[in-house]
């Protein structure tokens, strides 16, 4: 029996061919990147903070798109990945936080099947018993190793996880984790909302730009945005799948959303463009469009985000 394959909006479709894989690995041999700048470390990892903390809404970047969420005394990991390499790439920045020194975690949410965003060897290692919110076509892959809390969600899904309010929004992606499961998984984002005013949080995932981002702004009043702005060059061939900085500048302004927290850059080379280069490209056109500093929020790997309804920082 056939299995069930997803798609994008408007049958949008990443349809990049075998020669257009030749193409750009005789571009990438042509071109010279400076390997040697990375993404900074935070001074200060803020762990016993985060043991301590029951109250107060925060946000940690482990790296790639990896975060460490809490709201409310529940802590929250966003595609949890601590590998040291992804295929023959080694990892290009350490995780900013050491898994054991992670606070137990109460629940995961995961993106899309590709192995920097789901990567199991990581996640046996988690502590705590988390609950696992995974797109549709994905549950088995968890239940098959032994675990038992997973919910699937397909696209507009909504659960509530102790007055936290999940829900799985459409992203324009694909997934692949073995030679003919090509798109037997979704792909989407995270919005989670919680009932005791704390903000909320949208965990872009991994997407190019795409019409579903006013779609998402018209169901949810969104305060931060945690969005992807790295492996996107060369962008004839990224474009479908990947959104560009500039591109993501665009989708926060759309979604409407108060503070933008870059993601997806800096801890692997997927594609040719470097995490410093993606930074450079978004402050740049950030500065352009006169968009308020106060919005933009770039986090050293490790550093900790407090925040509060209205997007204001309560410490440092």
């Amino acid at each position: 029996m056939s299995r069930k394959r997803y798609e994008n909006y408007d049958h949008v479709q990443n349809g990049t061919s075998f020669s257009d894989m030749l193409r750009w690995n005789k571009e990438r041999r042509s071109k010279k990147k400076d390997l040697t700048v990375q993404i900074p470390h935070a001074e200060q990892i803020e762990v016993q903070q985060l043991h301590e903390n029951n109250t107060n809404s925060s946000i940690t970047w482990i790296g790639h798109s990896t975060f460490l969420i809490q709201i409310n005394g529940k802590n929250i990991l966003t595609d949890p990945v601590w590998a040291k390499r992804m295929g023959v790439q080694k990892r290009l920045t350490e995780p900013g936080i050491p898994i054991n020194q992670l606070p137990e975690i109460d629940m995961v949410v995961i993106s899309h099947g590709h192995y920097d965003h789901l990567d199991f060897g990581t996640i046996k290692k988690l502590p705590g018993s988390p609950t696992f919110y995974v797109p549709i076509g994905l549950k088995s892959a968890f239940t098959r190793r032994g675990y038992k809390k997973v919910i699937e969600a397909n696209w507009w899904d909504t659960f509530t996880y102790q007055e936290l309010n999940i829900s799985f929004v459409p992203a324009q992606h694909w997934t692949k984790r073995s030679i003919n499961d090509t798109n037997t998984s979704h792909w989407g984002g995270w919005v989670m909302e919680d009932s005791k005013s704390s903000p909320s949080i949208y965990f872009v995932g991994d997407t190019g730009y795409f019409r579903g981002f006013r779609d998402i702004s018209e169901r949810f009043n969104l305060d931060i945005i945690l969005m992807p702005i790295g492996a996107y060059e060369p962008e004839w061939f990224m474009k479908i799948s990947h959104i560009n900085p500039e591109d993501s500048i665009k989708a926060f302004l759309e979604l409407k959303g108060k503070i933008f927290i870059p993601m997806h850059y800096g801890a692997y080379r997927l594609a040719d463009d470097t995490g410093p280069e993606a930074l450079e490209r978004l402050t740049n056109e950030w500065n352009c469009l006169g968009l308020g500093q106060e919005m933009l929020k770039v986090l050293a790997i490790g550093e900790t985000y407090w925040a509060e309804k209205n997007g204001d920082e309560e410490h440092d």
